[in-house]
């Protein structure tokens, strides 16, 4: 119940995050915006760090396999796309686009085991449901 209880959360707050961020882009410009972002997260990752248990920054380095370690690069990424497609498309469309993409690349990795993911068998009801989640989009978007 706790996982369903995060995951919900972490799609609210990405939402917001997404809308807030589309506002300081239109004031500062992607890039400014962008970087803000990660400033700012960065800031309260020290600040959490201080407070909870404080691991060792050097376990960063002894990292495997190393390309683990572009999260942050792809969260930059992740920063201006989703600010792009609400700008372009409005919150709710992007977030939908955005959550089945997220959907089709997480069954993806995990059908061929990639990065380190167990490998899972093919389940065609994963897949129906992801068909079902694409026509809701299709109707969503449909206009008169």
């Amino acid at each position: 119940m706790f996982g369903i209880l995060i995951a919900l959360l972490s799609g609210a707050l990405m939402s917001i995050q997404g809308v807030f961020n589309t506002q300081v882009t239109k004031q500062a410009g992607l890039w400014v915006s962008t970087g803000w972002v990660q400033l700012s997260a960065f800031a309260v990752c020290i600040v959490a760090w201080l407070f909870t248990g404080r691991s060792s920054v050097t376990a960063l380095f002894q990292t495997e396999p190393k390309y683990t370690l572009l999260g942050g690069v792809i969260g930059a990424f992740i920063t201006v796309t989703v600010i792009q497609s609400m700008s372009a498309l409005g919150p709710a469309k992007s977030v939908m686009l955005i959550v089945i993409s997220q959907l089709i690349i997480a069954y993806v990795i995990e059908l061929f085991g990639m990065f380190g993911v167990d490998k899972q068998p093919l389940e065609w009801r994963k897949i129906i449901g992801m068909v079902i989640a694409i026509v809701g989009i299709v109707i969503f978007k449909w206009q008169e």
